[in-house]
């Protein structure tokens, strides 16, 4: 079992809330991470038939003799389980801790949770390995200074962050990904056979269950194409014409590829001082792995001459720094990228729940020369920013302006 960052949120969760729901894509480590917070609990799989008909044939002596300490996995199974499991917590609305639920995304897990548990769960987002998880890290102290410190003591605690991973080991956690099973076996043969594996399972079962009316074969396609098309501004219309569907259509296919957390969607930032920018979302795939897998990218030397590697590695820092602050923060933050039509472009802006932002700029390499920056200092002037961050492959924090920080990849 490798640390995970979650651990103390979960325990966090678990004394505030009565349910806790653990949701993120298969095989991503929702099941092992619940077991290991809670041992001592009762487990029940609820896509194992014995399990499923033991909880569904009699709810209510099912909560009778298990009232609390449960972990139920693959909830979304037993849509009906929602709405008995409702009547369960409010019968005693005081007590916390009683319920652990993971589940894969699909319709049935959404509408149960919001229409029947709405109030009484907390939910957490586990996605694959970060960085410092799989080298068996503590988790950078930047993302807990930037939660807890007043802004404009941000640049003193940055200017601190260490260096925990060589750009080596930065690379190679972007080339493989973070799945926990072929990242723990760690051959490479297994690897590439594990994620060839996981692409089929993930069309031919999970897809395919959850969307029975969805032509497959176009989604197929459509997944393939978005390793081509991570990191940069989505255009459906674009996309309609290549895979000779509607526009609708790819609406829905984002729609599942978001769903089944596959897929991270980034909007605009459309409240600045700006008047001209692009209203176009921007999104990549969350598992750089998975990516390099769809685009046949499989060893070191064709990730560093792949056309792709600039933008896919901006996403792979984008998801880095979502799960990063995910695992500290005390309210969600809000993320979007900034474009202008005259060509003004942050990779990312990070908005505090108290309004500050920080924006980032994302850049595969480590010279950095005075257009690397420009954009990036044009926004924290024009939005009154306290500073700006640039996330690259050098080995050094440092002041590239009285504003701007440098921040390898490896302090994340």
């Amino acid at each position: 079992m490798l640390p995970r960052n979650l651990i103390n949120r979960i325990n966090r969760s678990l004394e505030r809330f009565p349910v806790v729901v653990l949701i993120g894509s298969r095989q991503c480590g929702k099941t092992t991470l619940a077991r290991t917070v809670r041992p001592e609990w009762r487990y029940f799989d609820l896509e194992k038939g014995s399990d499923y008909d033991f909880i569904t044939r009699d709810y209510d002596f099912f909560f009778r003799t298990h009232p609390q300490k449960v972990i139920l996995d693959e909830a979304q199974a037993s849509p009906a389980l929602f709405r008995e499991l409702r009547g369960v917590v409010d019968a005693n609305r005081m007590r916390r801790g009683r319920f652990m639920l993971t589940g894969s995304s699909s319709p049935e897990l959404c509408r149960g949770i919001s229409e029947s548990l709405a109030g009484r769960v907390a939910i957490l987002e586990v996605g694959t390995l970060k960085m410092n998880e799989r080298y068996s890290m503590p988790l950078s102290p930047l993302y807990a200074a930037i939660e807890t410190k007043l802004p404009e003591r941000h640049l003193e605690y940055l200017k601190r962050v260490p260096v925990a991973v060589d750009t080596d080991k930065a690379l190679d956690h972007f080339l493989k990904g973070g799945y926990p099973e072929p990242t723990v076996i760690g051959e490479d043969g297994f690897h590439a056979e594990w994620m060839a594996q996981y692409q089929q399972a993930y069309l031919q079962r999970d897809v395919r269950a959850l969307y029975p009316g969805l032509n497959t074969a176009n989604y197929r396609r459509f997944i393939t194409m978005l390793a081509e098309l991570s990191g940069t501004i989505i255009n459906r219309s674009e996309i309609g014409r290549t895979l000779s569907v509607s526009e609708s259509a790819v609406r829905d296919y984002l729609d599942i590829a978001q769903g089944t957390f596959i897929w991270r969607s980034i909007p605009s930032l459309e409240r600045t001082v700006s008047k001209s920018v692009v209203k176009m979302p921007r999104g990549y795939i969350r598992d750089s792995g998975l990516l390099h897998h769809l685009a046949r990218t499989l060893s070191r030397d064709q990730l560093l001459t792949r056309p792709g590697t600039g933008s896919a590695f901006e996403g792979f820092v984008i998801e880095e720094l979502i799960r990063g602050m995910q695992a500290v923060e005390n309210s969600p933050w809000s993320y979007h990228f900034f474009r202008t039509r005259g060509g003004v472009e942050v990779d990312l802006v990070m908005t505090s729940p108290r309004g500050f932002r920080i924006p980032v700029e994302i850049k595969f390499g480590s010279t950095v020369r005075g257009e690397d920056i420009r954009s990036l200092s044009t926004f924290v002037t024009q939005e009154n920013c306290p500073y700006g961050v640039l996330i690259n492959t050098s080995d050094e924090v440092k002041m590239l302006s009285d504003t701007i920080i440098q921040i390898p990849v490896g302090c994340l």
